[in-house]
């Protein structure tokens, strides 16, 4: 489990981790040389009563909040370091606020200093101190006078660090949430590592740092860094120097890379394994503003996003336009570059004049059907309505069950049971692999049941027979430049649409996007000039693709669409990659 420091700079962060530890987590020259933290720190925690856990020490400047939430996304614990001399100040609001929005409500707080105040002054900072907690999750916080210097309280610290970390993973295991915190994951969940460092070992090549979110990986496996799409071996797997033969959840990981260069991986992707993840450059989730904050948030304020170990820029389109302090409403965020998240995930927005910590929220869907898809009609749904609304934006044939773990936040273990649960109340329908809405499924099957007694009945009409074969001579022509379906109703001199959905029914034809469809062989050709295209992890830029496949950006856009929602690619910052479904159909041939 981890424990994670926080408080304003110069408060003793990094000296109370060496008391704890025996371990000086400033590493770099700099840091040395300017007496304070720029980069995260990690050191592993032994305390009272056998609990192991693993530190992480973050910055506490104003200017590096960015690295001090890289860092606290994923705390099972929050060390909240206050000097006794100082007391509350800036940066130890806007790290509680932090917390707050990412979801950790456990924490001990660190009266640090305590050897430069009298008894009297002690009391008035724990009195400032109480208060400041009242109005946050970390309300029930312990607070311990500590010194670093003299060595008091270090035991008793030891020991409410302790308690913390035993009632956090009581809580965890006995909870029955949707979305699991880092390290509540359970066997078969997906895995993940957002990287929070990248370096070269002499002799080992790639190493890939960060704490294991969800799902586990053994040495030899095979992972994708995401969003780049790049694929590596896993050669070995150390926690805190320690060689393990697999990376849990909720350890601090380092993982040794074959087959990937340092210059490919870089902190805010993530080392991932396992159905579902896709990178996004549009999420749907409920967003809320920090009470106080003064700035109005609409369509075009321009943000920065912190998910995880990444940073992206962003734009909010909020349900009813705009969004005010204390509120909490469903949103869509348009990405400057793509995230892999999963819903559950919590998130840090900031920005105004003078960048700070102005909100933040929880993904509700980590890859829409559509960029421009709208918010949920409202906040803090149950799995069971996400899943209807997902599945009302799906196409008839529903949605993939081995995308439900991250598209729900539905833990794996929890999945079998929740979708029969959907099944018995008559909401959904599963299939094999995957899931429809019931209401649409039966339509579908009362629409099949109609076709058979129409084929048996005989040969469709021949009108509509004579178009099916002069559709199929078109589209095969037209390749990856196809006209629209009232395109080609102007060339036959009559409506062609029931002809083109014998023709979708048959499988001979796709619909690629609204009233525009491919004709299967020539579909299988653009699958194919993909496959080739983006073998052995290339990427490629939607210009080196549109010459590939032979179109212009007038068909490019909406056919890469198409395949990036049926996983035949990945969509990246500058292109796209290779995605299962492409990988699949490969395997199969």
């Amino acid at each position: 489990m981890i424990v994670g420091t926080a408080g304003h700079i110069d408060h003793g962060k990094t000296a109370l981790v060496r008391a704890l530890t025996g371990i000086d987590t400033d590493r770099l020259p700099e840091e040395k040389r300017r007496g304070i933290t720029i980069e995260l720190g990690f050191a592993p925690l032994a305390l009272p009563g056998g609990v192991a856990a693993s530190v992480v020490d973050v910055p506490g400047h104003e200017a590096l909040v960015r690295t001090m939430v890289a860092g606290a996304t994923g705390f099972d614990v929050a060390l909240l370091v206050i000097a006794a001399d100082d007391g509350v100040m800036p940066q130890t609001r806007e790290h509680l606020a932090i917390l707050d929005l990412l979801g950790v409500r456990r924490g001990v707080v660190a009266l640090t200093k305590c050897d430069l105040v009298d008894a009297e002054w002690r009391a008035l900072v724990t009195a400032d101190v109480r208060e400041l907690l009242d109005a946050s999750a970390l309300r029930e916080a312990a607070i311990v006078d500590v010194s670093s210097v003299t060595g008091e309280g270090i035991e008793a610290l030891r020991h409410a660090l302790a308690a913390a970390l035993i009632t956090r993973g009581a809580t965890r295991k006995g909870s029955g949430a949707e979305q699991p915190a880092a390290g509540a994951s359970m066997p078969g969940d997906p895995f993940r590592l957002p990287i929070d460092r990248a370096f070269t070992v002499k002799g080992t090549g790639t190493v890939v740092t960060g704490t294991v979110w969800s799902g586990s990986v053994a040495r030899d496996d095979l992972v994708r860094i995401l969003p780049s799409g790049r694929t590596a071996r896993v050669r070995g797997i150390h926690s805190h120097g320690a060689a393990q033969e697999l990376a849990a959840p909720g350890r601090r990981t380092a993982l040794s890379l074959a087959g990937i260069d340092l210059a490919d991986v870089a902190r805010g992707e993530s080392v991932t394994a396992g159905d579902g993840w896709r990178p996004a450059t549009a999420l749907r989730a409920d967003v809320s503003l920090l009470i106080g904050v003064h700035t109005r948030i609409g369509p075009r304020t321009r943000l920065r996003l912190h998910l995880g170990t990444s940073e992206v820029g962003t734009r909010l389109l909020v349900a009813g336009h705009r969004l005010e302090a204390g509120e909490t409403r469903p949103a869509r965020l348009v990405l400057d570059a793509p995230v892999v998240t999963r819903a559950g995930d919590r998130f840090v927005l900031r920005g105004g004049a003078r960048l700070s910590t102005l909100g933040g929220g929880i993904v509700t869907d980590p890859y829409p059907a559509h960029r421009r898809a709208r918010p949920w009609p409202r906040a803090s749904a149950a799995a069971h309505e996400r899943l209807a609304w997902l599945l009302a934006d799906a196409s008839d044939d529903g949605l993939a069950v081995s995308d439900l773990c991250v598209q729900l936040g539905v833990r794996a273990h929890a999945l079998d049971a929740f979708l029969a649960a959907e099944v018995q109340a008559r909401r959904v329908v599963r299939s094999g692999a995957r899931v429809q809405d019931h209401a649409r499924a039966r339509a579908a099957a009362q629409r099949a049941a109609s076709e058979a007694a129409r084929r048996s009945a005989g040969p469709p009409s021949p009108e509509i027979e004579a178009d099916r074969h002069w559709l199929l001579e078109r589209l095969l022509a037209a390749g990856a430049t196809p006209p629209t379906g009232p395109e080609l109703a102007d060339e036959r001199g009559h409506a062609v649409l029931p002809a083109l959905r014998q023709l979708e029914r048959e499988g001979a034809a796709r619909a690629v996007e609204r009233d525009r469809w491919y004709d299967a062989r020539a579909f299988d050709r653009v699958l194919d000039a993909l496959e080739e295209a983006l073998a052995n992890g290339a990427e490629r830029t939607p210009a080196e693709l549109r010459d590939i496949v032979g179109s212009s950006r007038k068909y490019l856009v909406p056919l890469l669409e198409y395949c990036d929602r049926q996983g035949y690619t990945l969509r990246t910052a500058t292109g796209r990659t290779a995605g299962p479904a492409l990988t699949r159909r490969k395997a199969v041939s």
